[in-house]
């Protein structure tokens, strides 16, 4: 009997299973992949490896205003490719090393929940049975194909297989205009691909502050990127993208490779979820803030519950289930998941926007300051802008968002994220001393602005 069985060995799930085993659990974990799940191996890790050597491209060409001058400065995109696959490697053999220390058994093969009594739930995985006291789902969402004309996997890449091409194209098409489509506009566009991104809503990265996102957009297409926002894509001829304007206009973009990221889809087949009486739709697995489904002892984390599919917010979700089932008093905290998007220059933002605020009728004031305000940010980006913006609640002065544009915001956020955990008041936010000179103290400048 194992105290918990796990199903899907990505980052809500691995996660989960070292802290329970370290915890003394007893714990079996299942995946018919790779250990590691779509972050690390076609997602999280992968793509920053590249987004990475990209900018550090970006970096060596745009040398000269920091006086370093270069000739000629290329890259070898084979070499990229094979960086981040040993990379990818290295990480894996690091989980595989803590699930051994953890003490976690692993079974590679598709696993379902087959049996549930009152004292005990039974896993199927091949030929074999498997009794657990607990079970946390953690199957992760696949890539989604949208019903357009012509489009099928023979003539598109998705976020999978495009980390996978031997060759940069010349060219490319991308149909989505969210975080996933962006990151690879930025990282194709720095490499010199043509790259055009088509987007329904009136605006790239939906549910971002439309400032921001803005911003991101007119930097991008400084640097050459085409957008096409507010069309709609109504067919595919190989690569070709053929859509609708706001306008009612038809038009053609051709491209040698068309990348598709519309969104991801909870990955909820042949689990069983029917006969055991979890309840979900399509949108995912029902959840409470502990993360158990409506069935005692069985858990749901990460993508499949269709909330935030996010690397990070899969990991903590993990966490909280193996606490709960600890006895461990723990929640999960959504307002305070930070959002990144790895583009160059990146986006970073965690809480609520203007929008929201306004939406929900909480009486905000917002403050906003360039993020030269911060010294550091103009010693490391000459030439370049960038912007904080902080909202606050009007009645207790508590810390409700934060968003970041500008590099390198992915690495400032989590202390906006702390401020909002802790429900800190601007006035708290103020007496916290930030080390200078770094970026990080744009946060500390724009509280002062309360």
């Amino acid at each position: 009997m194992y105290d918990l069985g796990i199903i899907g060995a990505g980052s809500a799930g691995y996660v989960a299973a070292e802290r329970a085993g370290l915890a003394g659990l007893g714990v079996v974990l299942f995946d018919k992949g790779k250990l590691g799940g779509v972050c690390l191996n076609e997602g999280c890790i992968p793509t920053k490896a590249l987004l990475y050597a990209a900018k550090l491209y970006d970096h060596a060409r745009e040398g000269a205003p920091y006086g370093i001058q270069t000739r000629e400065v290329t890259f070898d995109f084979v070499k990229m490719m094979a960086r981040k696959n040993k990379v990818v490697k290295k990480l894996v053999a690091g989980v595989a090393a803590k699930m051994k220390k953890a003490g976690v058994e692993m079974v590679q093969s598709e696993a379902r929940i087959s049996v549930r009594k009152s004292d005990h739930l039974v896993i199927s995985a091949g030929d074999q049975s498997y009794l657990c006291r607990n079970i946390l789902l953690a199957t992760g969402a696949q890539a989604v194909l949208p019903p357009i004309k012509g489009l099928d996997r023979e003539n598109i890449l998705t976020s999978t297989e495009i980390l996978n091409i031997t060759e940069l194209p010349e060219s490319l098409n991308i149909i989505g205009g969210g975080v996933i489509g962006l990151e690879f506009a930025s990282l194709f566009n720095s490499l010199g691909t043509k790259v055009n991104v088509f987007e329904m809503m009136e605006e790239i990265l939906p549910g971002t502050d439309p400032e921001f996102s803005g911003m991101l957009r007119k930097e991008l297409s400084r640097k050459g990127v085409g957008f096409h926002t507010a069309t709609r894509v109504t067919e595919v001829r190989n690569q070709d993208v053929i859509f609708k304007t706001k306008d009612g206009n038809e038009e053609t973009v051709s491209a040698d490779k068309l990348l598709v990221s519309v969104g991801r889809r909870p990955d909820l087949a042949r689990l069983g979820l029917d006969e055991s009486g979890v309840i979900y739709s399509q949108d995912g697995v029902r959840i409470d803030a502990f993360c158990r489904t409506n069935i005692p002892n069985i858990y749901a984390a990460g993508d499949i519950t269709g909330f935030s599919q996010l690397a990070h917010t899969a990991s903590r979700e993990g966490t909280v289930a193996v606490n709960h089932i600890l006895g461990k008093t723990d929640r999960i905290r959504y307002e305070a998941v930070p959002n990144v998007v790895y583009t160059n220059p990146e986006i970073a933002w965690v809480g609520l926007t203007e929008e929201e605020a306004k939406t929900k009728g909480i009486p905000v004031k917002i403050l906003k300051l360039p993020m030269g305000f911060a010294g550091r940010f103009i010693v490391e980006n000459e030439g370049k802008n960038g912007m904080a913006k902080m909202i606050i609640g009007e009645k207790y002065g508590e810390v409700l968002g934060v968003h970041l544009y500008g590099n390198p915001a992915s690495e400032l956020i989590h202390s906006a994220a702390i401020a909002i955990e802790m429900e800190m008041r601007v006035e708290e936010l103020q007496q916290i001393i930030f080390p200078h000179p770094t970026v990080s103290e744009i946060i500390h400048e724009i509280a002062y602005e309360a």
